[in-house]
């Protein structure tokens, strides 16, 4: 069984060092534990910090791409790599890295796919009051959208079952979390929290600029994931209240007519007609997405069979290597 722990980083050399030596070296139920650094186009002595401290894996990007692209280039090289259990965990050494075996030990056990980190943090002392507002707030949104229990979602201490991560496409350019609980959800997986520790941060955010930014991001991926998931749901809701909104003016224009004086209130006719016009192009925009949803069901399907067969020939590629290079040695002997 083999553990691998990913740490997305975008200059990270203060901090890496502390994160990489808090990683639990043996773990019981694990056979081997590894550390795989992604470099998200660090300007700064990173890639150096990781190989001075000898992690397995170094995955490099060449320029910033975002935290989203750094954990789907994380997943595809730790499954490449032949692990059984993925961790991540950020460069920045907020999570305490004693935790990873906890976090494992659902997976371990069979009863789950994903485990969340739960940082409690309504009771962690250095969170701001702004900042556990809004993960309350968000999480809580989160856990409507995407059917699942999870307290603490925008959390990225994770761990994910090796057929989890096969399973999962994340296609947002912002942030992983918010969509791979929607999509976990949506696809029947079972999810775990359990509760961790945290460490203060002292260096501000590096996802975003601001919180108006980080909750324009975050609420446009919300719409974007589930509308993507449940598209028929969101257009037929969208589609029953422009209805609604337009049969008012229609009733209104229909009182004055049959009062007598319908002539002078067209323009309520005319805006009501449009709203029931919308509305009804919104359902069939939702029935046409619907649709397509299903076509993306079976796009995800091939996309998982393929990557099985790619790791599959990549660990026959690796294993007649290993057998031609110990042909060869026993040859030179």
């Amino acid at each position: 069984m083999k553990l691998i722990v990913q740490i997305p980083c975008f200059n990270e050399e203060a901090t890496l060092l502390r994160t990489v030596a808090d990683i639990p070296r043996r773990i019981q139920g694990i056979d081997e534990v590894e550390v795989l650094v992604i470099d998200d186009g660090s300007t700064d002595a990173t890639v150096e910090v990781a190989r001075a401290l000898g992690v397995h894996h170094i995955v490099r990007q060449t320029r910033n791409r975002g935290l989203a692209n750094a954990f789907r280039a994380g997943l595809d090289a730790a499954l490449k790599a032949g692990a059984d259990i993925i961790v991540n965990t950020d460069g920045d050494n907020q999570y305490a890295g004693a935790d990873i075996a906890r976090l494992v030990q659902p997976i371990l056990e069979g009863r789950a796919d994903i485990v969340i980190g739960d940082r409690r943090t309504a009771a962690v002392a250095h969170f701001s009051p702004l900042k556990k507002t809004l993960q309350a707030l968000g999480s809580a949104v989160v856990r409507r959208l995407s059917a699942t229990d999870v307290p603490d979602a925008v959390s990225g201490f994770r761990a994910l079952s090796r057929e989890a991560a096969l399973r999962l496409n994340i296609v947002s350019s912002f942030s992983y979390t918010v969509e791979m609980l929607i999509q976990a959800g949506r696809k029947q997986m079972s999810i775990v929290s359990i509760p961790v520790a945290t460490n203060k941060v002292e260096r501000p955010s590096r996802l975003f600029r601001s919180i108006p930014h980080f909750i324009q991001r975050s609420v446009a991926t919300m719409l974007r994931i589930y509308a993507m998931y449940q598209p028929l749901k969101v257009f037929a809701t969208l589609g029953v209240v422009l209805a609604v909104l337009g049969t008012i003016p229609i009733l209104r224009f229909l009182w004055y007519y049959f009062a007598g004086s319908g002539d002078g209130h067209v323009q309520s006719l005319v805006l009501g007609g449009m709203l029931v016009v919308i509305a009804f192009l919104s359902f069939l925009v939702g029935l046409v997405a619907d649709l397509i949803g299903f076509n993306r069901q079976l796009i995800e399907i091939t996309l998982e069979k393929v990557r099985r067969i790619e790791l599959e020939i990549g660990s026959t590629d690796v294993r007649a290597q290993d057998v031609a290079g110990s042909r060869r040695f026993r040859r030179i002997r």
